[in-house]
């Protein structure tokens, strides 16, 4: 298996999931009547994030994780995103950038060093192997996982099958 296909499709299938959950989260709050900013407000805890910054931040790990693999420059996209439709454009937006990758593009990405940010000021270097195995697709995961969480807290109706999409 090629490092290309360890990354791209993983972020691929999440993403078009979570772009198909929170179609159903539009719909459940048109029916309910819910404003849909309450929805996209909602967090499974005080201290955590809502649901619209869990997908801007599934969306920036896949783009920087992709472009950070691939020795690419990284891209900036600010957080401005407060609706449905804006978030929907943002994820549209990471699937566009990431098919825009091909396979060669990360030759020699497993051993490639890959500096990031880890806090203010801080930055911790990984080979590109455990970068992507231990930082970006475990932190992918963990937005993606967490605005799933945030939905069905919601009463949005949604399950499994509905988190891992079409395989």
């Amino acid at each position: 298996m090629s490092f290309y296909d360890s990354a791209v499709p993983a972020y691929l299938q999440m993403l078009v999931s979570l772009s198909a959950n929170l179609k159903k989260a539009e719909a459940y709050a048109a029916t309910r009547k819910i404003e849909p900013a309450t929805l996209l407000d909602a967090r499974l805890f005080p201290d955590m994030l809502p649901l619209r910054r869990q997908i801007q931040l599934a969306c920036d790990f896949a783009t920087k994780g992709v472009a950070r693999l691939t020795g690419s420059e990284v891209p900036s996209t600010p957080d401005v995103e407060t609706t449905f439709d804006e978030l929907q454009t943002r994820i549209a937006r990471t699937i566009d950038y990431l098919k825009a990758y091909k396979p060669a593009q990360f030759d020699g990405g497993e051993t490639r060093e890959v500096t990031f940010p880890t806090g203010p000021g801080q930055t911790t270097t990984l080979s590109g192997q455990q970068f992507l195995s231990s930082f970006s697709l475990p932190s992918f995961y963990f937005h993606i996982t967490t605005a799933h969480g945030i939905l069905r807290m919601s009463g949005v109706e949604i399950g499994k099958r509905d988190f891992l999409g079409a395989n």
